[in-house]
């Protein structure tokens, strides 16, 4: 490959669709401690990307445009999915430190399952950025690159409140709070950020829980979580609320659900279980824009989505990609909330936004992230 081919155009988008003021952090390595022999070596580097699974859409959207982006500026790519077996991640991230790999950008299935094999990348001067998951309990996280998890639950939970008028209000709603995988650590911040906003409500009365299944503190927020963040289970968890705890005259007004795909699975329950949009529909959060979601949405089964454009944070990640390998300072804008264990591990952060079927169109559509046709407008 050419070695004078750059990475201009990934800059240039990062530069006009980041928006958030950052700061820098120097990094500890040179250019040869990474293995890369600097900016002339650049277009000869292979760069690792170990993604969780292809059952989720947004996985599959993430890892292919981050891959363009690194082949288009020149770099050699190895695309890997796990089908979300930790073993197979693993292995996969095994056989690219064996392949050579100058870095390693790893969306972990388990945030705790793999600091051995990332050690290891380590002691062989392999340099890691954990993509949208932090990755706990290693020192050989070099940064990490994501949304801010806890605005999404904040957004979630502050729509509750403004959709609802729980603020002053006489009325009490039935809520159903649903947080996503245990083994993912973004999960727990969703939760945080809805739980911080929802709970003076709970704890007055103004909104009740019926199945009791409202932890009553944040570090029982696993007690509600969705292994996985499947469908099937969230959609079965949802039956045997609405079988145990909802067999007279009770209606459910809202259901906390902190992604797109527990959704699907909630929506589902809610509908074969008599529920019609329009009409005694609950209120129902989700997360990701993904595009059965959306359309659940136009059809007034989803009441809002939390949208990470994750365009830019393939962009941005292949930014650090390109900063790292040139031993330049690499973008970060913020240093103390990512705890991992081992070490605070510098971070960027990029905003997400909601989504409502009032805004579809243009902020899903106009920014080019689906078609109209694909939406069925």
């Amino acid at each position: 490959m050419s070695t004078t081919k750059k990475m201009l155009a990934i800059t240039a988008s990062a530069t006009l669709m980041l928006g958030l003021a950052a700061c820098s952090s120097e990094r500890e390595e040179t250019p040869a401690s990474t293995g890369t022999g600097g900016a002339a070596a650049a277009s000869d580097a292979m760069i690792g990307i170990a993604m969780p699974t292809r059952s989720l859409e947004r996985w599959n959207n993430d890892g292919t445009h981050l891959e363009k982006l690194l082949k288009d500026a020149g770099y050699q790519t190895s695309l890997q999915y796990a089908d979300n077996k930790v073993e197979e991640q693993i292995k996969q991230i095994e056989n690219m430190v064996n392949q050579g790999a100058k870095i390693l950008v790893v969306a972990a299935i388990d945030g705790e399952a793999l600091a051995p094999a990332l050690d290891a990348a380590a002691a062989a001067g392999i340099d890691v950025i954990a993509y949208d998951r932090l990755i706990n309990g290693t020192d050989a996280i070099d940064y990490y690159a994501t949304f801010d998890n806890e605005k999404v639950g904040n957004l979630q939970g502050e729509f509750i409140v403004e959709q609802l008028g729980l603020e002053g209000t006489d009325e009490t709603f039935n809520l159903e709070p649903f947080a996503g995988s245990p083994d993912d650590n973004n999960a727990r911040f969703f939760f945080k950020g809805a739980w911080d906003v929802l709970t003076p409500y709970v704890e007055d009365g103004t909104l009740v829980v019926p199945s009791g299944k409202a932890p009553a503190s944040l570090d029982e927020w696993t007690t509600i979580g969705i292994q996985g963040w499947e469908s099937a289970k969230a959609q079965a968890e949802m039956d045997n609320r609405l079988n145990s705890f909802y067999t007279g005259d009770e209606k459910v007004d809202v259901v906390l659900s902190p992604n797109d795909s527990l959704a699907l699975g909630i929506e589902s329950s809610l509908e074969a279980a008599g529920y019609e949009p329009g009409n005694d529909w609950p209120l129902v959060t989700g997360q990701d824009a993904d595009q059965a979601n959306v359309q659940n949405m136009l059809a007034d089964k989803q009441a809002m989505t939390v949208w990470k454009d994750t365009r830019t944070l393939g962009d941005q990640v292949a930014k650090m990609v390109d900063q790292m390998l040139k031993g330049e300072e690499v973008e970060v804008n913020d240093t103390e909330t990512y705890d991992n264990g081992k070490k605070v591990v510098p971070s960027y952060l990029l905003p997400p936004q909601v989504v409502t079927k009032d805004t579809v169109e243009s902020a899903l559509v106009e920014s080019g992230f689906y078609e109209a046709s694909d939406l069925g407008l």
